[in-house]
């Protein structure tokens, strides 16, 4: 069972089939669209949500994911994005979030948990992201988070295909560099 964590200003509350809707809302913008690879479809389809959270739980029943909404501590009801972690060949954990919310931290304190997770709870020995070149808000959130550019090579994104990066830290990286996150962790 995936748990309910919740950080300093949000909760990452495990992705249900009912946020299909609130998905389907939120998520077909090309300011969050553009940077995401084209296995994502776009435009995206009236049932895009409904197949994603579909697909997802199956995901996670398996045990293969782990995606949560995020939601503002002060308004657990508001959904403003999504975070995943996979085992998958060099992409371990992507993200989104309406741009309303951009540029605020939020990101970052959802990354530090979810990351944190994947060390300390799934015991994961390396998380590996791919960024687009351009995204730098996103790699930001991978240099702030003490990770370093393995590899550059070209990538298929909605935006076209530009030059990409991957991202990695190892397990002992990340537990020397933070201590145990602050975050509650429900259930699981």
């Amino acid at each position: 069972m995936l748990p309910r964590i919740e950080t300093a200003r949000l909760i990452l509350a495990p992705l249900v089939k009912e946020d299909a809707p609130l998905i389907q809302q939120a998520f077909p913008r090309w300011d969050i669209v553009k940077y995401l690879t084209r296995k994502v479809p776009w435009p995206y389809p009236a049932n895009g949500a409904e197949f994603f959270c579909e697909k997802t739980l199956h995901a996670i029943q398996q045990q293969t994911e782990w995606v949560w909404t995020l939601r503002p501590l002060a308004s657990p009801t508001q959904f403003i994005g999504l975070i995943r972690l996979a085992v998958e060949v060099d992409n371990n954990r992507g993200f989104w979030l309406v741009p309303e919310w951009q540029g605020q931290g939020y990101m970052r304190e959802a990354c530090h948990a979810a990351t944190d997770f994947w060390f300390n709870q799934l015991k994961q020995p390396v998380l590996r992201a791919p960024k687009a070149k351009e995204n730098h808000r996103s790699l930001k959130i991978s240099q702030a988070s003490g990770m370093r550019m393995i590899r550059e090579e070209i990538g298929e994104y909605h935006i076209g295909d530009i030059p990409s990066t991957l991202w990695e830290i190892t397990r002992e990286e990340w537990n020397g560099r933070y201590h145990p996150q602050e975050v509650s962790i429900r259930g699981g």
